[in-house]
């Protein structure tokens, strides 16, 4: 008999950026998911969501502070304060040798609106370090880049899901949405039913590629010049529509001189991509009335991430297809918070607000909410990749805390980044898990999970939602609030922090008032009575910004901007001794680095090893067949994973999901190469050749130091 849990009110589910509404209930004396009826998820969950509630039973979870006495010795319990005075003292102990930045500070898409402003506020006043990014910056940069620079503003939709099934096309270029945001498929089908057309372009052919009226299987790494060969036949065809790029719109004409050089034949040389398709595609779209350009991963986690992007916004500003109901260019915002968490300042190079670091009136406007001198705030610091690479180095990173990821699943060239997190002074992780990071870490602090707090997220589309707390924490558990608090006490800095997350909002609200993300006029009692918010919001009396590019665009002008941008190639290529090309991404019954849907018995059924999908015909002629292992080289390392045959591949191509750590990682392959802009690595397309593995060699298929 299912039984409402102590805890009343609802909450949102704590995978992907769809954020689905949900309840917590008790199903045969355990914690259980139900789906709730709302206006994102209208009663659906996927199977991550339906399983959501698992982790919080999870036998392996943990519940006491861990530590090493000496390097190389094994963790033991702890008590909190033995644990958070070991961790104050090493901070302040490597401050003295090497300065504030010194201290490095790394944070996740999946903390909440207010622990991603409260660790952003800790870094910088409560440790006066430079040194602090987030794993948003291995996701979502490169969209939300261009996005800044082409209309003024990053919100992944600018528009709600609601508008999806009244597009007659939608483009969905890199993203797989059927396995990465579920829920979000009953939208297109709608779109389908309504006579709309699906274009999805993607190198496999994946479960969202199955619905589409139209795949273009594209070489990895040519996005841009498929962009370009659209916009060449949309002009070609008389298909722009002028009067909006007249309009609403600057810097047309250096991107028309681009695009007229890209030529349907010359395209399908690069991309693979046949002219008829190129041609039909670029039709569906003019011709449609209206019409949606959405980009995800594939074109984004490039070395020239940004520039793909502009071309897909270049190629929906010339269509007219921007700025209006049921239109415009968004970015499929994968992590839970990956909004939200990129807007409140636990990027490198941003305050709360989505305000910019190195601009004096947005330091000046902050500060004086935090209390302090906009003159003692640090400047800009370097990106994820980079504050990584520092680590363990004499005028780098010497201690560094990470909240919110499993970098040695999630971040790129892994084997050489173990070594760096090696040669820290100390390495402090928060997690509810023991997770291949934690693992290695010389402080380990146990924390409370999703639905534990209360808190805000922010999904996809710019709506801010609440979460309550439904079940207690297990006794012996911290939330990361509470740790960030404790901290700052300890270093002398207690008085500038709260560890209420109701104040934190309340303080956050404050913060954004007047940025492009402005929550000023957000309360949790307006998202409770109104299913969410939407950003921008200044005052309580405002109604939200569900399509904030009606009007005007978000720029000093109003008007968006086209980027001259032209195809450029992957920074590695296949070649001698590395033919083909990889690229990576998720399968449906796993999220990002696994930590907590590899501990769900039912996902693990489903997918319970990683493995790589080949086309059938290149594994014959190499000796690998169904479900034997292959062995993966590219020149920064190599993985053992089983294969899995399928004609869904391009034959060049080879497809790894990222969601383990590990002998089958798939980010012991990947290349660190980083765009100039966004300094996104490049995940998804480097060089690799594949070859038997031998009898008897097995994958990896541990979850960290507690499996």
């Amino acid at each position: 008999m299912i039984q409402p849990t102590i805890g009343s009110g609802g909450t949102h589910c704590p995978y992907c950026a769809m954020q689905c509404a949900m309840d917590l209930v008790v199903e045969d004396g355990r914690l259980a998911t139900a789906a709730r009826d709302f206006p994102t998820n209208r009663g659906g969950l996927c199977r991550k969501g339906w399983t959501a509630a698992e982790p919080l039973s999870s036998s392996v979870r943990l519940l006491t502070p861990l530590m090493r006495d000496s390097r190389g010795a094994p963790l033991r319990p702890a008590s909190w304060d033995e644990a958070l005075d070991a961790v104050a003292a090493a901070f302040r102990a490597a401050r003295e040798k090497g300065g504030p930045d010194a201290v490095g500070v790394f944070g996740g898409g999946a903390l909440s609106n207010e622990k991603a402003y409260m660790l952003g506020k800790f870094a910088r006043v409560g440790l006066g370090t430079r040194n602090i990014d987030y794993n948003g910056r291995f996701c979502m940069a490169s969209g939300a880049a261009a996005g800044n620079r082409a209309l003024g503003m990053d919100r992944g939709l600018p528009f709600p899901m609601t508008d999806l099934p009244g597009a007659g096309a939608i483009l969905i270029v890199g993203s797989n949405p059927a396995e990465t945001l579920p829920v979000i498929v009953q939208y297109l089908e709608e779109q389908r039913r309504h006579g709309g057309q699906l274009i999805v372009a993607d190198p496999r052919r994946t479960a969202t590629a199955q619905m589409a009226t139209l795949h273009l299987q594209l070489t990895p790494g040519t996005d841009a010049a498929l962009a370009l060969g659209l916009l060449h036949v949309a002009l070609r065809d008389n298909l722009v529509d002028r009067a909006f790029i007249e309009a609403r719109t600057t810097g047309f004409g250096a991107a028309r001189r681009i695009a007229n050089a890209y030529w349907p034949e010359r395209v399908e040389r690069i991309t693979g991509v046949p002219i008829a398709q190129l041609v039909q595609a670029a039709h569906m779209l003019g011709e449609a009335s209206t019409a949606m350009v959405l980009t995800g991963r594939g074109p984004e986690q490039q070395s020239h991430g940004v520039e793909n992007a502009h071309a897909f916004i270049n190629l929906a500003l010339a269509l007219g297809k921007v700025g209006r109901p049921n239109c415009g260019w968004g970015t499929l915002t994968g992590q839970g918070n990956g909004q939200g968490g990129r807007e409140h300042g636990q990027k490198a190079d941003q305050l709360p607000g989505y305000r910019s670091l190195a601009n004096p009136e947005h330091r000046a406007a902050v500060a004086a909410v935090w209390g302090v001198d906009p003159d003692t705030l640090p400047p800009p610091g370097p990106s994820a990749q980079e504050l990584l690479e520092s680590c363990g180095s004499p005028d780098g990173v010497r201690a560094l805390l990470v909240m919110g990821c499993n970098l040695l699943v999630a971040a790129p060239q892994t084997e050489r980044l173990r070594a760096r997190l090696e040669a820290l002074d100390v390495l402090v992780v928060c997690d509810p898990f023991l997770s291949e990071t934690a693992a290695t870490a010389d402080i380990v602090l146990p924390v409370a999970q999703w639905v534990e707090e209360s808190g805000t997220v922010t999904n996809l589309e710019g709506r801010v939602l609440l979460r309550h707390c439904l079940s207690p924490p297990p006794e012996g558990v911290r939330s990361d609030a509470q740790v960030l608090k404790a901290l700052a006490e300890r270093l002398g800095r207690g008085a500038y922090f709260t560890a209420d997350h109701r104040e934190l909002f309340e303080e956050l609200r404050r913060a954004s008032a007047g940025g492009l993300a402005d929550y000023a006029g957000i309360t949790w009692e307006r998202i409770e009575a109104e299913q969410g918010v939407f950003w921008p919001c200044p005052s309580e009396e405002h109604p939200g910004t569900p399509r904030p590019f009606l009007d005007a665009f978000a720029t000093p002008d109003g008007r968006a901007r086209f980027f001259a941008v032209e195809h450029r190639p992957t920074a590695e290529e296949p070649g001698p001794g590395y033919p083909m090309f990889l690229t990576t991404g998720r399968v449906l019954g796993h999220y990002n680095s696994g930590t907590q849907t590899r501990r769900v018995a039912a996902l693990n059924a489903g997918d319970p090893e990683p493995f790589v999908e080949i086309h059938p015909d290149v594994a014959r002629s190499l000796g690998i067949s169904e479900g034997g292992m292959a062995r993966i080289t590219t020149r920064r390392g190599e993985a053992v994973l089983r294969a899995r045959l399928t004609r869904a591949i391009r034959f060049d191509t080879l497809f790894v999901p990222f969601h383990w750590g590990g002998r089958g990682g798939a980010n012991l392959l990947t290349n660190p190469a980083l765009d100039p802009t966004s300094r996104i690595p490049e995940f998804k397309a480097c060089a690799a050749r594949i070859e038997p593995a031998g009898n008897g060699v097995t994958t990896d298929t541990s979850i960290g130091a507690d499996a």
